[in-house]
């Protein structure tokens, strides 16, 4: 199982007949977190004239936005539309709006916040998350070179290595990959290995920085 959300939190801004347009953006993993999110955001920029908001969280299905007192469809959903067309989830935005005393009409405006929140998300850069086991290894040196070649071929990520009596890896292989990874192990050391899975968590995976 993956999906992709934002790798880090970022901010942009755009500039459109006066009015500023300042999209700040983050990854969340619960409504809660989007909320707490949203009102920061609303209490950093208290002087501003909108705070628009568009989130989409796994956890539950949520995906909300709001217009914040802009024309209906011309704010919150341009910004939901920017992160679907991403394909991105547990992910919130936040759009401020400095009126600069110019009216955009309609129009204007969905272009505005979508070219703000297109920015954002560029500078946010995407992640994919993987669904992984966390596996816990025990085998003889003898093996380590050839366990480390098979975890890259196999798409697993070395997360931490101990050396001592045996060799302890620990890494994460992406569920759909562990038969084949715990059975090529086995087979490299002929049996002789101990294989301990100490979680299933999601984890990222580079997607465009």
């Amino acid at each position: 199982m993956r999906y992709i959300t934002i790798a880090r939190q970022a901010q942009a801004e755009h500039t459109q007949s006066r009015s500023r347009f300042i999209a700040s953006v983050r990854p969340v993993t619960a409504e809660d977190e989007a909320l707490a999110f949203i009102d920061s955001t609303r209490r950093a920029y208290w002087d501003a004239k909108h705070n628009v908001y568009a989130y989409i969280v796994r956890e539950g299905g949520a995906a909300r936005f709001s217009d914040d007192g802009e024309p209906p469809s011309t704010a919150g959903q341009p910004v939901m539309e920017v992160l679907r067309h991403a394909g991105l989830c547990d992910v919130c935005m936040v759009v401020t709006r400095y009126f600069g005393g110019v009216l955009l009409g309609t129009g204007g405006l969905v272009r505005a916040y979508s070219a703000a929140a297109r920015m954002a998300v560029e500078a946010a850069g995407t992640t994919v998350m993987r669904l992984c086991a966390v596996l816990e290894l025990r085998y003889a040196y003898a093996y380590h070179g050839k366990i480390c070649a098979a975890a890259q071929i196999l798409g697993a990520a070395v997360l931490d290595t101990s050396f001592a009596e045996d060799v302890t890896l620990k890494c994460a292989v992406e569920t759909q990959r562990r038969k084949a990874f715990e059975e090529r192990v086995a087979d490299i050391c002929g049996g002789e290995v101990s294989i301990t899975l100490r979680d299933t968590r999601y984890i990222a995976a580079d997607r465009d920085g």
